[in-house]
């Protein structure tokens, strides 16, 4: 999350790439796809970040931070989430 954090995101996608291969655990799984969400959201890159959101409630969906995300990104752009 380094990396994210100082605004690496190639680095940073990369290894949430990386972890996703290695992560079998899906409530963990679902943080890493999160993380890849943030950084789409960040790049302006919104239906890539509503994938990964919607990837990532599929497999913990008590993550409210992902819907809050997803509702913010269809009301910016006006997108329907469905």
């Amino acid at each position: 999350m380094s990396a994210q954090s100082e605004g690496n995101y190639v680095e940073a996608l990369q290894n949430y790439y990386e972890a996703m291969r290695l992560e079998i655990d899906p409530y963990d799984r679902s943080y890493i796809l999160y993380n890849i969400g943030l950084i789409h959201t960040s790049n302006g890159e919104h239906t890539k970040a509503l994938e990964y959101y919607f990837r990532a409630l599929e497999r913990n969906p008590f993550l409210p931070q992902a819907f809050n995300n997803m509702a913010v990104i269809c009301h910016y752009v006006r997108l329907s989430p469905l």
